[in-house]
């Protein structure tokens, strides 16, 4: 696989991070997450990942930490600026620089805050929908007339934040190919929406972005963009930007209407698309039209054209569509394939290989044993002579 022998140490967090090192995993890095003791972690971004409970509110666990990470390619740190640095983990320990060998130059120290580390905002707790409204991109998304809607927590936390810091730590494996040595990725949540949401924000006041939120093109204005509810209560999205595209829509919705007999006084035709005034009206006839039937009949209907009409799946679904409940991973490469993914949904019990991993590092059952006494595992350690024992 295309990260075959890349060594990622992931502390365990939310979201992003987990979403980073599962790219890596997904793609043939070694990932091992630190977990803390007690840990009830749920996390379900773990597939090829392995974990360890270290306590790293004593000495021992940050020195095992730190052994880790000193023979890492990469370490993801989720935490707010500077919680690694307190626990002498920060970049400079690794990094070489004016004044000291670093313990590992080639390390990719990839570190993931939610707002600007420099920012007046840096200390704060927050979560996705925080990010993308300080982005400005929250303010540009369809909702009601009050207020808009957030997404899920896609556009910060996945997109801006755990895709663009593998994309970063990508990006630093090809530069140290060259240079030898590793650097320092700073990913940011508000940053990372930003840049994902490039083309609205750079689109504001013209183009398809020239109105109000709500207004245009793309944000739920335009009724051939949208989404619409069928007899059912299933949805179908409509998506027919091109006059080409709304002309076969069109013509093949106003050809079911006039079958059914349920077309009224008025029916839209081609030229009714770039007629803005006449919006409301096709707005309405869409609706109406679509409550008539099934989205499984309006699937049929629009399946094999190009009138960029297709349904809105559920996730069970989109599964039976794909084959798999999990998403598979992509971009498909032709020579390097990804990992298969497991047959059923898996978490990660924390701790699990903390025996095996600490054998790879060099440590014998008598350090091991140590480090119990030490708390290095927290006060539920137990089962060191096991290999998959959990600690």
């Amino acid at each position: 696989m295309s990260l075959s022998g890349i060594k990622v140490v992931e502390f365990a967090g939310l979201a992003p991070g987990p979403f980073a090192g599962l790219v890596l995993a997904h793609n043939g890095a070694s990932v091992i997450r630190i977990d803390r003791p007690s840990s009830t972690s749920k996390d379900l971004l773990c597939t090829g990942k392995r974990s360890i409970v270290l306590d790293m509110k004593t000495a021992s666990g940050v020195r095992v930490a730190k052994d880790l990470i000193a023979e890492a390619d990469v370490l993801i740190d989720p935490f707010r600026p500077g919680v690694l640095e307190k626990l002498g983990l920060g970049p400079d320990v690794f990094h070489t620089n004016d004044r000291r060998e670093g313990l590992n130059d080639k390390l990719i120290y990839a570190r993931l805050a939610g707002f600007p580390r420099n920012g007046s905002h840096s200390t704060m707790a927050g979560h996705d929908i925080n990010y993308i409204a300080l982005s400005g991109i929250l303010s540009m998304l369809p909702g009601t007339i009050d207020k808009p809607t957030f997404p899920l927590n896609l556009i910060a936390d996945f997109a801006g934040g755990g895709l663009l810091c593998a994309n970063g730590i990508l990006l630093a494996i090809i530069e140290r190919g060259r240079s030898g040595r590793g650097q320092v990725v700073n990913v940011d949540m508000v940053s990372g929406s930003r840049y994902v949401s490039s083309f609205p924000l750079l689109s504001v006041g013209s183009g398809a972005w020239g109105g109000p939120r709500g207004t245009n093109l793309l944000d739920s204005g335009a009724p051939f963009y949208d989404v619409y509810t069928c007899s059912d209560g299933k949805w179908m999205s409509v998506g027919c930007l091109e006059p080409q595209f709304f002309a076969q829509f069109i013509g093949k919705f106003n050809e079911v209407m006039k079958s059914s007999g349920k077309q009224g006084s008025w029916s839209p035709s081609q030229s009714t698309q770039s007629t803005k005034e006449d919006w409301p009206e096709l707005r309405r006839y869409l609706e109406d039209g679509f409550r008539t039937q099934p989205r499984d009949f309006w699937t049929e209907v629009f399946h094999g054209t190009d009138a960029c009409a297709v349904p809105v799946l559920s996730p069970t679904e989109a599964a039976q569509l794909h084959g798999s409940i999990y998403p598979s991973p992509h971009p498909e490469l032709s020579r390097t394939s990804p990992s298969p993914l497991p047959d059923e949904i898996k978490t990660l019990d924390p701790g699990k290989h903390t025996a095996d991993i600490l054998r790879e590092l060099g440590l014998s059952e008598e350090n091991m044993r140590q480090l119990v006494t030490e708390g290095a595992f927290g006060k539920e350690a137990r089962d060191l002579e096991r290999p998959k024992s959990k600690l």
